[in-house]
């Protein structure tokens, strides 16, 4: 793993390290005549948590910080599609999430801005001197540098590649984020379609599928993860991206 020595700051997705650690630490308990409980350690939680931001500064070499967060009360892409991640909005978070999420505020630089998600704070924030932390495969459409725990594995993401992978997002869609793409198109055949890596391309396949350039655009504006000049810093309000 080759690092650059001008990397000063890791940007860490504290949404997955957060659901992963207060998932981990959920147990249930049988008290008998049918009853049972949730039980959460929300010290272990805790500590849990912050061994393994430590893990992965140790394993960077690099100790400055910074956990981004999503808005728990808004999303922007909701006024783009009303139907975005509509499979989790009933979904129970586990028991020592909130509490675990206030430690990481009372502990940790953070950042967390209106409607945003962690990804998108994480691409508005990513530069030279950063490398982004998250086993998200959406964070592929950021250029930079770009470290998977899971996996240990640190790449170089160009523009280039990055906006590929953006449009290839549009074409395929997340059935985990809820939103579905273009109808019939996976992985290898958008590899197919992305000749040019252009967004005529895009249009054509949706155009080929009975849609328009419309629904085209909705789906590429929710698979954006956004980048540093897509966000107004003064009206706190999403640029929406548009192709060139």
């Amino acid at each position: 793993m080759t690092m650059t020595t001008t990397t000063t700051q890791l940007l860490i997705d504290g949404d997955i390290v957060l659901y992963q650690i207060s998932s981990a630490i959920e147990e249930p308990i049988n008290w008998g005549d049918d009853i049972w409980t949730l039980h959460g350690d929300v010290r272990l939680a805790r500590q849990s948590f912050d061994q393994e931001i430590q893990k992965i500064c140790d394993r960077l070499g690099v100790q400055d910080v910074v956990i981004t967060l999503s808005d728990p009360k808004q999303n922007w892409r909701l006024g783009v599609l009303d139907t975005y991640k509509h499979n989790r909005r009933n979904k129970r978070k586990p028991v020592v999430y909130r509490p675990l999420r206030d430690h990481i505020l009372d502990a940790y630089e953070t950042a967390c801005y209106p409607t945003l998600e962690a990804d998108d704070v994480m691409g508005i924030l990513s530069g030279e001197g950063k490398i982004v932390v998250s086993d998200d495969k959406d964070l592929r459409c950021i250029p930079g540098q770009l470290y998977r725990p899971s996996r240990d594995d640190h790449i170089e993401i160009t523009v280039e590649e990055a906006d590929r992978n953006h449009l290839t997002q549009a074409l395929t869609g997340d059935s985990v984020d809820g939103y579905s793409g273009c109808p019939g198109i996976g992985p290898k055949r958008a590899a197919d379609v992305l000749i040019e890596g252009t967004w005529a391309e895009v249009v054509g396949a949706y155009e080929k599928a009975g849609l328009n350039e419309t629904e085209a655009l909705r789906q590429a504006r929710v698979a954006r993860i956004l980048r540093h000049d897509e966000w107004d810093t003064v009206k706190q309000e999403v640029l929406l991206w548009n192709p060139i």
